[in-house]
């Protein structure tokens, strides 16, 4: 029949002969249907029948957050189905389990997460997540290594790296929105009225507009691993116990670095926006030390997890084990061990710095900000994360995972309130 936008209305007659749906919720005669998506590209419904609930997720032909002015290739829903296949199988129980795929409609029906919400909401809240940086920090380092030529043969790299590399569409979005357009006054820009002081040198400076491009450059050029491509504080669905990795549409083969780093600006977006927040300030204090542990653990966690796969899963066309331990130099793969994650966490640190700025500058903004009404006290909050984003982005290559935490509760300090 060709492809359809869903709605409510028409959604129980268009999949209601679906098995995968009827066989776990029930026939389509009982369904109710809300449509939830409140993120910048795709329509969500929770479907409910007599047996439970599951979500469909739906691709539509243009960016939903600019309208039809910005098209945008359906396929997204096709990679964004193949990454959560390769995520469950490369960390399991870590994305929602899929149920069905359909190509033609763009759409993927998979698990309603219950009681989970949205990590970025949790944050604006001030609630802590006990397992968070456990779960991240081993969900990154299993999803990259095993996704990369470290577990993988030259053949299934290079297939599998074809069939992302046609993800070219959203690639351009993430080399254009995030590299580019905060450096310049982009037709699609916005920012908080009041932050044009900070915005000014901030695009003067040439260090970070070549660091900027510098990290452009890694993105395109370093294929080395499939990425989610858009892991911020908005693409995890938590509980005190479980966290869920959703929303891979933007996955592609990139740098092991790319990851980490947007998930570690998000943490840092939340930590910076606490202070413009309601609420005592011991509580604040409080929740900002806690996601600073975050950050740290997120790391630590992922370099132990990563340490721990490079000894026992390094099986690929990398660092072959006959180079190394099969030739009685243990030793020497441990020295390159060391020179792969400091060049991840050099990466990490630049991808971390671009994605404080183009979540202040660019188009996509972040609710741990907007949340926060009132500008006068916004302004502070964004100001700081724009100056930590290009310390953190020019400086990458001489600061340490100890380094981050201080300089950020240094800009505290020194950027009135």
């Amino acid at each position: 029949m060709g492809y359809a936008a869903l709605t409510p209305d028409t959604l129980p007659a268009r999949l209601g002969g679906l098995a995968a749906l009827t066989d776990r919720i029930g026939p389509a005669s009982g369904w109710q249907v809300a449509e939830v998506g409140d993120g910048n590209l795709n329509l969500v419904f929770i479907v409910t029948g007599e047996g439970g609930r599951v979500i469909v997720k739906q691709a539509l032909p243009y960016i939903r957050l600019v309208g039809d002015s910005w098209p945008l290739p359906l396929n997204r829903a096709f990679f964004e189905y193949h990454a959560l296949v390769r995520h469950a199988a490369r960390d399991p129980g870590r994305v929602p389990e899929v149920f069905h795929f359909d190509e033609e409609q763009a759409l993927i029906v998979m698990r309603y997460l219950t009681p989970h919400v949205i990590l970025r909401k949790s944050v604006v809240r001030g609630v802590e997540h006990p397992h968070l940086a456990q779960h991240m920090g081993r969900f990154l380092a299993r999803s990259l290594f095993r996704g990369s030529g470290l577990a993988l043969s030259g053949k299934v790299l290079r297939e599998d790296m074809a069939l992302f590399c046609a993800n070219h569409a959203l690639a351009d979005i993430t080399e254009n929105l995030v590299f580019s357009d905060p450096y310049f006054a982009a037709k699609l820009n916005r920012h908080t009225p009041g932050l044009e002081p900070f915005i000014a040198p901030l695009r003067a400076d040439r260090a970070l507009r070549v660091a900027a491009q510098e990290m452009k450059h890694t993105f395109l050029a370093q294929a080395e691993t499939l990425v989610h491509g858009d892991l911020h504080a908005g693409s995890l669905m938590v509980t005190p116990d479980d966290s869920q990795v959703i929303d891979p549409e933007f996955a592609i083969y990139g740098p092991f670095g790319f990851d980490v780093g947007m998930f570690l600006a998000n943490i840092l977006l939340g930590y910076f926006a606490q202070s413009g927040h309601e609420g005592t300030r011991g509580a604040r204090d409080g929740y900002r030390q806690y996601l600073l542990g975050q950050f740290t653990e997120v790391w630590q966690v992922f370099v132990a997890e990563f340490g721990q796969l490079w000894r026992s899963e390094r099986t690929g066309l990398l660092y072959e084990r006959t180079l190394f331990e099969d030739a009685g130099d243990a030793a020497g793969a441990e020295a390159a061990l060391t020179a792969v994650l400091r060049g991840i966490w050099v990466d990490a640190l630049g991808f971390c710095g671009v994605e404080l700025h183009r979540r202040i500058l660019g188009l996509a903004h972040v609710e741990d900000m907007e949340a926060i009404t009132d500008p006068a006290r916004r302004v502070p909050c964004e100001a700081r994360a724009l100056e930590a984003g290009r310390i953190i982005a020019v400086m990458r290559g001489s600061l340490g995972a100890g380094d981050v935490p201080f300089l950020v509760q240094e800009l505290e300090r020194t950027i009135a309130r």
